[in-house]
């Protein structure tokens, strides 16, 4: 650590971890005492004992009305484009009045976006929610059957969608209306060009009215199974409510310590004004990282989000510069691609105030690495999950560096404990499955209630990742339980690549896993035997797979091997062993 981060304590030299881990838990402790700014008290929630904060309010479109008061403020920044947060209020008001009087849309509907990263996305997801309708954000990767199974899945009144996903779904999107943006060619019937939703006259001047409980779905992210389709996740409003205010929560305790140490060890000296919040939005919104993560927060304290049309670090460096960016928030692959390209250090980055994000673990070098590259800036990381709406715990600054191999405390609403394969809670720094229980978790899957049934048991989410718990509270990801690659944020689930690849009749066996790639983090990769004398490339398969599923879960290394695949006493296929054995040194 710098000394711009830290002051000495007594007898000089910087502070030691475990002084700072004690600041922190002191703080945090302090924070949520009853009456303070981030008490909770015990609530019952769908019929189980839940932690509440007890100033939540209760729903997201709060969150909205009060950011629609910032009127000329800068909101949303794509391109050459810019829009201020009226620009934005008077468009969310306009499509809100165009889906409740035309479509009808109201409280417990559903209406999906399949775009990419555009203004209209942000747009419609406000105009949804305030109306008490769910909006069901698609993956934009997807293919056109993907699509069309999340479509038949959600059962959506209507789709907002852009022009390419129309080009994919090419009329197949079946009896779903559709507004379209970013389009200029010939509409099917049953489409309506995005203008024509926004540009009716005499638009009220306030949103339509809407009732909305805690508990109603807000958004609908849809995460691959272990087997099987993708299962929508039912995101509620007090979920991402409890979410937005537990990031709050991180940051302003973070502040609070450093700000404690500094005034026990000097005269606590004039603050200063950190200027406007400005994020850069490299990660898309149909994710929970995007959209609960960092759409939410930007809008609940009036910053500008900036949006990309697709990931370049070259761009992601000019827009920082550009538009001084305060805030970036992403995997970990993203951050460490901007620290090693060439053009990092002739880009001014003082701006920045913050990297790091989630989806995928920090390693410990590369907090450093953050934390020596930026000028005035810090690391930071979180754990979550979709079913989590967001983070189950975060950390930053100094705090994050005191101990760089944890993903932090948990929250404060939220609940931990790591168990054996019977269920029985371990001791502090046993290894175990991680679970976790509190008002983030969400309600259940989409038409699934067995797979809801397995992942939350009694209000506890089973999140399949192993870990331990050390004697400060911290959690300690150590490996994932599910069959998941995480490749530059995307989980790929195994799975899903083995039924797509077994359709081929010459595949006899074939295990897909993660291998480890510098810029990615995982790569996906592929064993596979095949049948006596068949003829098949690697080529081979990608044209197979091409159409079938998103090119990010094609796999990246593919090994034919001549014997069968190793497996263990269930039968299983011994992956971790198939890793070791054949994947490239890095």
């Amino acid at each position: 650590m710098t000394a711009r981060r830290t002051a000495a304590p007594p007898g000089g030299g910087d502070p030691a971890p475990a002084d700072l881990i004690a600041d922190f838990s002191r703080t945090f402790a302090d924070l949520t005492a009853p009456c303070a700014p981030f008490a909770w008290s015990v609530q019952d929630v769908r019929g189980q004992p839940t932690r509440i904060f007890d100033r939540a309010p209760p729903h997201m479109r709060v969150i909205w009305e009060a950011a629609t008061a910032r009127g000329g403020a800068e909101y949303l920044v794509y391109g050459e484009e810019r829009y201020s947060y009226a620009d934005a209020a008077a468009g969310v008001r306009s499509l809100a009045h165009h889906l409740r009087n035309r479509h009808g849309v109201g409280r417990g509907d559903r209406v999906a976006i399949a775009m990419r990263n555009y203004p209209e996305w942000v747009l419609s997801y406000w105009a949804i929610t305030s109306l008490g309708a769910a909006a069901v954000a698609l993956n934009s990767w997807w293919t056109a059957p993907e699509l069309e199974f999340a479509l038949g899945d959600s059962a959506p009144a209507l789709a907002i969608v852009d022009g390419e996903r129309l080009d994919r779904l090419a009329g197949r999107a079946g009896a779903t209306p559709l507004i379209v943006a970013r389009h200029d060619g010939d509409l099917p019937a049953g489409a309506y060009p995005w203008r024509d939703a926004l540009g009716a006259a005499g638009t009220p001047a306030e949103l339509p009215t809407a009732e909305i409980e805690p508990d109603d779905d807000i958004c609908i992210f849809y995460t691959s199974g272990t087997t099987g389709p993708p299962k929508g996740a039912r995101t509620t409003h007090r979920g991402s409510i409890h979410n937005l205010l537990n990031l709050s929560f991180i940051k302003h305790c973070c502040d609070a310590a450093r700000a404690r140490r500094l005034t026990e060890q000097a005269p606590e000296p004039p603050a200063e004004d950190p200027g406007p919040s400005v994020s850069l939005l490299p990660v898309p919104l149909f994710h929970v990282t995007g959209c609960t993560c960092i759409l939410h927060p930007v809008t609940a304290v009036g910053g500008r989000l900036v949006l990309m049309h697709h990931w370049d670090p070259t761009e992601a460096l000019r827009l920082i510069e550009r538009e001084r960016v305060t805030s970036f928030t992403g995997v970990p692959a993203l951050s460490r691609e901007l620290l090693r390209h060439p053009a990092w250090h002739r880009t001014d980055t003082s701006s920045l105030r913050s990297m790091g994000g989630g989806g995928a673990a920090l390693q410990p070098d590369l907090v450093a690495r953050i934390d020596a590259s930026l000028q005035s800036g810090e690391p930071n990381t979180g754990y979550g999950l979709t079913e989590t709406t967001g983070i189950a715990t975060a950390v930053g600054n100094e705090y994050y560096v005191a101990k760089p191999a944890s993903v932090g405390p948990v929250v404060p609403c939220m609940e931990a404990k790591v168990v054996d394969a019977d269920g029985n809670e371990l001791a502090t720094g046993q290894r175990g499955e991680l679970l976790l229980r509190g008002p983030n978790v969400i309600k259940g899957y989409l038409n699934k209630p067995e797979a809801t049934a397995r992942a939350i048991v009694d209000g506890w989410f089973h999140t399949g990742d192993i870990a331990e718990i050390d004697a400060d509270g911290w959690i300690h990801i150590k490996d994932r339980a599910k069959d998941v690659v995480i490749r530059g944020g995307e989980n790929v689930h195994c799975a899903e690549v083995e039924a797509a690849l077994h359709e081929l009749d010459e595949v006899a066996e074939v295990a897909v896993f993660g291998v480890p790639d510098d810029r990615l983090g995982e790569e996906v990769a592929a064993a596979v035997v095949l049948g006596g004398g068949a003829a098949v490339t690697s080529d081979d398969l990608t044209a197979h797979l091409t159409g079938r599923l998103a090119r990010f879960k094609h796999p990246r290394h593919v090994w034919f091997l001549n014997e069968p695949l190793p497996r263990n006493a269930n039968g299983k296929f011994l992956k971790r062993e198939l890793r070791e054995r054949l994947a490239p040194s890095n």
